[in-house]
């Protein structure tokens, strides 16, 4: 089983890279400001900057091909790069929140608010440009540590927006609180942003089943094929990463060929990987007259017991 998807680790590196400038443009901004708004923004930032890393470690996993011991493929591994970045998200919230609390009960000064507002927004237009360039990419290539990366990216351009009007009503009206307030509802946002993350990860690494559209799109196909006087039952899906996976248990005549059946699975796993990209399909042939065949319609989704004796035909073809 080959991974049809190249290497994406060129994205990996040039989000390192727009992290290492941005935290260079925050940090300033905040040196020159005070700002505690400004220096939560800059610790998200370094966040950004280690996930980035990770994610650069887990892309370069993801591309190894399937061998003996993974013969499904190294994608789970993105799961671990989702996790692990949103469990930062969460550490750096608590660090953003504390750090607010103790400015909002010491106020200080702001300084020099004009040029580390122009700083900021600078660092923010090139954060919402890899962004943008990241989400395309994992949109194109269906990986969710891209995805899970470019979201974060675009959690941190309206981050520095709400922190930017935040310490630009401290310079319009002098009140300091506002600062601080600003840097809570960074807190909250990413820590929203971090929950997301992790509870997506666990998801995956628990094998949930595919969307209810994609389910629904694989039902439709298998249902066209049942004037052929074929059934099915026993469906199940799972998805590690990009990689989708379906089993489903065929019942025909036991009167076919042999060929004849794996003629009309050979057909139904075509149509389901053009329609659902980077699918694995493996298919169990029963005679649709053997009352055993039909016992184990009653299996619940999630197992399967006592299967029949019967041909089986299994392909593991990726679109």
């Amino acid at each position: 089983m080959t991974d049809p998807r190249p290497s994406l680790t060129h994205f990996a590196w040039l989000s390192i890279a727009a992290a290492v400038v941005i935290i260079c443009l925050k940090g300033a901004a905040y040196w020159l400001t005070g700002s505690v708004g400004l220096l939560s923004d800059a610790l998200e930032s370094v966040i950004n900057l280690v996930a980035a890393c990770v994610a650069l470690v887990v892309l370069g996993i993801v591309a190894r091909p399937a061998d003996a011991d993974h013969p499904y493929g190294h994608d789970k591994a993105e799961y671990f790069s989702s996790g692990l970045e949103g469990g930062m998200i969460l550490i750096a919230a608590i660090g953003i929140a504390a750090t607010a609390a103790q400015r909002l009960m010491n106020p200080q000064p702001l300084h020099d608010l004009v040029i580390g507002l122009v700083i900021a927004t600078i660092a923010s237009l090139i954060n919402f440009a890899v962004a943008r360039v990241l989400l395309a990419a994992a949109r194109r290539y269906d990986s969710i540590t891209l995805e899970a990366d470019a979201q974060h990216l675009m959690t941190d351009v309206w981050t520095s927006v709400g922190v930017l009007v935040g310490v630009g009503a401290v310079g319009i009206t002098g009140w300091q609180w506002m600062d601080p307030v600003a840097a809570f509802f960074v807190a909250a946002n990413i820590m929203w942003t971090g929950f997301g993350l992790v509870r997506r990860a666990v998801h995956g690494l628990m094998d949930t089943a595919l969307p209810a559209q994609e389910r629904a799109i694989i039902e439709r196909i298998l249902d066209s094929y049942r004037s052929e006087g074929m059934a099915y039952h026993a469906l199940r899906t799972r998805r590690a990463a990009s990689r989708r996976f379906v089993s489903a248990h065929i019942l025909v005549p036991g009167a076919w060929s042999i060929q004849r059946g794996h003629d009309l699975m050979e057909r139904i796993e075509a149509e389901i990987r053009d329609a659902l990209s980077n699918t694995t399909i493996t298919t169990h042939m029963e005679p649709i007259e053997d009352p055993v065949s039909w016992g184990d319609a009653q299996l619940e989704p999630v197992g399967v017991r006592n299967a029949p004796a019967a041909v089986t035909h299994t392909h593991g073809q990726d679109s």
